[in-house]
């Protein structure tokens, strides 16, 4: 799990870190990174939090948001920050590709590379790579890497917390997928010790919409749902025009793709969604359906057993004709 432990001693003394995520941060990405960030400058760090991207707004709440740097509202300061890192946190993602546009600008940097991820097939780029697949956030991780490896649990307060908590309840579906096993819920537990007002996160993230999605939710259903019984699968179609129509913003389709899977017999759910300049597609699965293979393969994209992400250059309708074409060849799992 741990490699290039021998770095760890690195922190022994105050250095200049910046911390990174992947493109398009969700909750786990960037609750990892507040996480971390909040407990290393607490140690003494000099620490900046990074992404190539806005994220959705019903994060903004976090402890710590304020201080993220967005690199296209700030390349100069951000150019600056890499030269200077002596250490580069990677979290929540294991390909230098999925930050995006931070790519070369990482790739460039002199400082060494720490990854904590829990993502499969992790690219050879880390200097210090502390990576499980298993793990269901990578949030889990950076908790352990705090406590096991640095010897730090002491040093965890109550917004350090808040924004762990949130990092796994997000990549969990609130503690209901599978991954959500006795170790999650232990560190669960240490966390709402620690300060955690859990029903508040749950407030903060899943019960702050506004008009325009909830409507636009129950177009999607109306109008972009379709079923393909025979494959148990339903996908969900989203067109830039459909965007327009309902001013979404960041974060606005997350977790719709669930609402799909959560059809009685369905076993594979699809969200593609037409981001003019890239054709966005996000898989769910029940059971050994493999989201991460079909992304992998035909999508550009990879992850998770059962939850992936993936792109095409392809017009939408395009990429879900491909993708339906791609159903007999997994007939087998998805309707056994």
């Amino acid at each position: 799990m741990l490699e290039g432990k021998k770095n760890i001693t690195l922190l022994d003394s105050p250095r200049k870190i910046v911390i990174t995520t992947h493109h398009k941060p969700d909750g786990d990405a960037l609750g990892s990174s507040l996480g971390l960030s909040q407990w290393l400058r607490a140690a003494g760090h000099d620490v900046s939090v990074v992404v190539s991207s806005d994220f959705p707004t019903f994060l903004d709440w976090m402890p710590g948001r304020e201080e993220v740097i967005i690199f296209p509202d700030q390349p100069d300061l951000v150019y600056r920050l890499f030269d200077e890192a002596e250490i580069i946190f990677c979290l929540d993602y294991s390909a230098l590709s999925r930050t995006n546009i931070l790519e070369p600008v990482i790739r460039g940097a002199a400082g060494q590379k720490w990854m904590i991820d829990h993502h499969l097939d992790p690219e050879d780029f880390a200097d210090l790579s502390y990576w499980d697949s298993q793990a269901a956030a990578t949030a889990q991780l950076v908790y352990r890497f705090i406590c096991e490896e640095l010897g730090g649990k002491a040093k965890l307060n109550a917004d350090m917390a808040t924004c762990l908590y949130t990092g796994i309840m997000t990549d969990t579906g609130s503690f209901r997928f599978k991954a959500a096993n006795a170790e999650v819920h232990r560190i669960i537990a240490d966390l709402i010790e620690i300060g955690v007002r859990n029903w508040e996160i749950h407030q903060q993230v899943y019960n702050s919409s506004t008009e325009n999605r909830l409507k636009f939710l129950g177009y999607c259903l109306l109008n972009c749902l379709e079923v393909i019984p025979e494959y148990n699968t339903a996908i969900f179609a989203i067109s830039k025009d459909d965007l327009k129509q309902f001013a979404i913003t960041t974060g606005d389709t997350e977790g719709l793709v669930n609402y799909a899977l959560s059809i009685k017999g369905v076993r594979l759910a699809g969200l593609f969604v037409d981001r003019t300049e890239l054709i966005k597609l996000s898989l769910r699965s029940i059971g050994e359906i493999p989201c991460n293979e079909i992304c992998k393969t035909h999508f550009n994209g990879g992850g998770h057993l059962n939850a992936s992400g993936g792109s095409s250059n392809e017009d939408l309708l395009t990429v879900v004709e491909r993708f339906k074409s791609i159903l007999p060849q997994y007939a087998e799992v998805l309707t056994n």
